[in-house]
């Protein structure tokens, strides 16, 4: 690497600050610098103070040249996607029938996490199966979860599982698709899911965007089930743009996880409004 792009990259490591109030902060890098490359991603997140970036398809991803990156820029890979989007054709884990493909998937990202150096894999329930008992569909994610947690604890990676809302008609995040028949779409069965996994090394991924849609109560939904949350995504509601747009009160709800002594990562998940940059220092500011 040339003696200026290096004198660059440290500057930027320079401008990683201290995480703020007790927990650290992420960048989903395509919600907010969707035109960029996965590299100027990275240099932006560097750029605007924020601890670590997280991204979805690891696939299309150079690992190596990846990994050699974020050193140089002084930041973490927060986590990986784990399965093939938000209803992973024919290895969710809804339906036993799939739950070789999807083992056979979750392993292979967690060859990937060793590889990007991340310990966190988001999970995705996949779709609901219609006419098939909401009971037995609980019951096959909590037995594919029991058998993935082992495959994760050997690696030291934990599975964070996600909440999706079922009620906007349009994902903001990709204008072309909905969740609407997505399975895991409330928090407290997310929660019932973790206690009967009995793993450290699965939790809940609490999206505040989602969770706000279908069941409010963030405050102390938070605070009652923190020890089983193990990431947050940040967005407002409606539109998904940053927050201060919308009807949630980001400076309460940042308040009370830093209350909680939470110390993981809350992940600015969200289309920005404005500049993307000006809203991540707003943030910053918020918090």
């Amino acid at each position: 690497m040339r003696r200026r792009t290096l004198l660059q990259c440290a500057a930027l490591a320079g401008m990683a600050r201290p995480r703020p109030g007790g927990f650290k902060l992420s960048v989903r890098v395509e919600a907010l610098f969707p035109s960029l490359t996965l590299p100027q991603q990275m240099a932006k997140v560097a750029e605007a103070g924020y601890q670590a970036f997280e991204f979805g398809n690891w696939r299309a991803a150079d690992a190596r040249a990846i990994t050699a990156l974020k050193h140089k820029l002084g930041i973490e890979c927060a986590c990986i996607v784990g399965n093939r989007g938000v209803n992973p054709k024919g290895m969710g884990l809804c339906d036993p029938a799939e739950r070789q493909a999807f083992l056979a998937e979750i392993g292979a990202s967690l060859d990937a996490a060793r590889s990007f150096e991340t310990t966190r894999l988001v999970v995705l329930s996949g779709n609901r199966l219609p006419g098939v008992p909401h009971e037995r569909q609980h019951g096959s994610i909590v037995e594919g979860l029991k058998r993935a947690a082992d495959l994760a604890a050997a690696r030291g990676v934990t599975l964070i599982v996600e909440v999706v809302n079922t009620l906007a008609p349009v994902e903001p995040l990709h204008p072309q698709e909905n969740h609407l028949d997505y399975y895991l779409d409330h928090a407290r069965e997310a929660f019932q899911i973790v206690d009967e996994v009995k793993s450290p090394y699965v939790k809940v991924l609490f999206d505040i965007y989602h969770v706000q849609i279908m069941e409010g109560n963030l405050i102390e939904t938070i605070r009652a089930n923190i020890a089983h949350i193990g990431h947050f995504h940040v967005g407002d509601v409606p539109g998904r743009h940053e927050p201060g747009t919308g009807e949630i009160n980001y400076a309460s709800v940042f308040r009370a996880i830093r209350e909680t002594g939470y110390r993981e990562f809350v992940a600015m998940e969200y289309v920005p409004s404005r500049d993307a940059m000006a809203t991540l220092a707003e943030v910053r500011r918020m918090i």
